[in-house]
């Protein structure tokens, strides 16, 4: 720790933290001190197979001592496996992946690609309120969040804003210069709100009649998450494009646009790149995350410690109601609890969460965690809330 704080001498683009961890294994994490907590935010659904994972720490061990990184001029391994397994994964028709470093470069990929398919003069890209699609200047302006884009106008043009869940809303934004939809199977950071029933078949609808591509913003419900491989698996849709992230390194940076290959051909070398995405190290981390997400059947694990989770929370004096799939959940509390209150008791209980509105907690724990450890997390979130209300 630096004199001065721990930011002394970093951007304030974050508060100052209550808490500095040192150490994890598995769903728990350990500070300064040694005090231990239950982990049930997953670094912001990144570690889904907790931390210190053996799988995974094997792997980057060996790759770090074998090859790092080229660069994208030559070939190196595993980057072509990974990208097979994903295209089997997300199982929409034969595909094509690009890598790259984060959920947001991911997304960036998504609506550069849409702008080449379409050409020039369709170019714009629909996606809801509330949305959150990174903090690129492009996907910043993507998100559904008008706060967050004032202070850094004038943002890219081409994007346009409905209401989440307005089949009607969508259809009217719709005109010649669209050339994509970008949707959230479920929104993670704009309060974990699923999509109806039927809205994602109506943006499949649409896409069709209309000539756009559906992209599918996977990047905190990707790989197993939700219950499913995907989050669109839920709803019987297959997209043209998906974007993933967050859990495919188990927290080493790596992300990935699939895209169906009629769709990824618009791609000519030169159209697109990067330095570092998909290069060894990421590559082997994320071989390693997938055989392991794949052996031990993850969206069966989240479908079933979900379920458990939310009747746990459910039953709790203060929670209104719980919302979200598999192990993405946020619990919406009573009127007049303050989630920020909340998600600080929490962590002094030993419990890591986060209030993702002002009034909902979000709980992401790990998809390996254990039937105990979500009881021990409930009864640590019990705590907190006494102590609040």
């Amino acid at each position: 720790m630096t004199a001065g704080g721990y930011r002394a001498h970093l951007m304030t683009t974050y508060p100052e933290p209550l808490v500095t961890f040192v150490r994890g294994a598995g769903a728990h994490l350990y500070d300064e001190d040694g005090k231990e907590y239950l982990d049930f935010l997953s670094g912001l659904a990144v570690t889904s197979l907790g931390h210190a994972h053996p799988a995974v720490t094997a792997a980057i061990c060996e790759q770090a001592g074998t090859l790092v990184h080229t660069s994208n001029l030559y070939g190196t391994l595993p980057g072509p496996e990974v990208a097979a397994t994903i295209d089997r994964l997300i199982d929409a028709g034969p595909g094509k992946v690009f890598f790259t470093n984060s959920g947001a470069e991911a997304n960036e990929c998504a609506i550069k690609l849409a702008r080449k398919w379409g050409r020039h003069g369709k170019f714009g890209v629909i996606s809801a309120y509330n949305s959150f699609h990174g903090r690129t200047l492009a996907t910043l302006h993507a998100t559904g969040q008008p706060a967050k884009h004032e202070p850094f106008q004038p943002l890219p043009e081409g994007f346009r804003h409905v209401a989440w869940n307005d089949v009607e809303d969508l259809e009217a934004a719709v005109d010649p210069s669209v050339a994509a939809i970008l949707v959230e199977p479920l929104q993670g950071e704009g309060g974990v709100n699923p999509a109806g029933a039927d809205y994602l078949a109506a943006v499949r609808r649409i896409c069709d009649e209309r000539d756009l591509l559906m992209i599918v913003d996977e990047v905190q419900t990707g790989l197993g998450r939700t219950g499913r491989w995907f989050g669109f698996q839920h709803f019987g849709i297959q997209p043209d494009v998906v974007t993933l992230a967050k859990a495919l390194g188990n927290g080493v940076p790596i992300g990935a646009c699939w895209a169906r290959s009629e769709v990824a051909s618009s791609f000519v070398p030169g159209d697109h790149g990067t330095t570092y995405g998909g290069q060894p190290l990421a590559a082997s981390a994320a071989r390693a995350v997938l055989a392991v997400m794949e052996a031990q059947e993850v969206p069966a694990r989240a479908e079933r410690a979900g379920a458990r989770l939310r009747q746990a929370l459910a039953a709790l004096p203060g929670v209104a109601s719980v919302r979200g799939l598999g192990l993405l959940l946020a619990a919406e509390l009573e009127g007049g609890i303050d989630a920020r209150l909340v998600a600080a008791a929490a962590l002094d209980a030993g419990l890591v969460v986060n209030a993702v509105t002002p009034t909902a907690i979000r709980f992401a724990p790990s998809l390996l965690v254990e039937g105990a450890e979500v009881d021990e997390g409930v009864a640590r979130f019990a705590a907190a809330m006494g102590k609040v209300s």
